[in-house]
């Protein structure tokens, strides 16, 4: 059995202008990067320079909502960022993104370019089905500091994603644990792009679309299919 992704009913009482489109791949194949990937990293980079300037990642709309969300349970947004103003923080300075696999490399082009945050796991690496919720602070966090791997833990009242056996994402989709990471050997996959108000339905179904195509370009056996969470479902 798969399985799947859910929200906490108290996520959209709390946060009613989110809504996130996940995507579930079955039969995927992964490789390590290429031309291909990379140069959809490049372009996306080179689009968003050019569309920024001299502007801030936070300028944007979409960011600053995140950046609100993230203030709301505790998160200093300067300090933690989202996933996606991580990426741009790095690209308007002027850095190249790393090469990491083909899926990886393809959906950090697909989050730049639309200013989304997107992020993709191991679906077989699931000890149950996947919650959206606020966590208490006791749920384990399989992560790396200072190239060690250690275990931390979620503050109490952070939004993170978890299942039976602990967070895959801490503070929304700031960072992913080591447990859930997507390798060349994934088979089976989830993908999930988060939108706040005033991204559109239309800009994220946009997003995933394309995300969904570079998965079935690489993979014409995939089985790929999604679903929407939130207020347009």
């Amino acid at each position: 059995m798969h399985y799947r992704l859910k929200a906490d009913p108290r996520i959209f009482e709390k946060y009613p202008q989110y809504t996130a489109l996940v995507i579930y791949a079955h039969g995927l194949v992964n490789k390590p990067g290429d031309e291909y990937s990379t140069k959809l990293l490049r372009d996306a980079e080179s689009r968003q320079r050019a569309a920024f300037g001299d502007a801030k990642p936070a300028s944007h709309p979409h960011i600053a909502a995140w950046r609100a969300v993230y203030e709301s349970f505790g998160a200093k947004p300067k300090k933690f960022l989202c996933s996606v103003e991580a990426l741009l923080n790095r690209t308007l300075k002027g850095n190249d993104l790393p090469t990491i696999n083909y899926v990886v490399d393809v959906y950090n082009a697909v989050s730049i370019a639309y200013v989304l945050p997107v992020g993709g796991e191991d679906l077989d690496r699931l000890e149950s089905d996947l919650i959206l919720t606020f966590a208490t602070g006791s749920e384990p966090f399989d992560t790396v500091e200072n190239g060690e791997a250690v275990i931390t833990y979620p503050e109490a009242g952070e939004v993170v994603f978890a299942d039976s056996a602990g967070v895959t994402c801490r503070r929304w989709n700031w960072r992913q644990c080591r447990r859930t990471a997507l390798t060349p050997a994934t088979r089976n996959a989830y993908f999930v792009l988060d939108s706040l108000a005033p991204y559109t339905i239309e800009e994220l179904m946009s997003a995933g679309e394309e995300l969904m195509g570079y998965l079935r370009e690489t993979s014409p056996d995939c089985v790929v299919t999604y679903e929407l969470l939130g207020k347009a479902s």
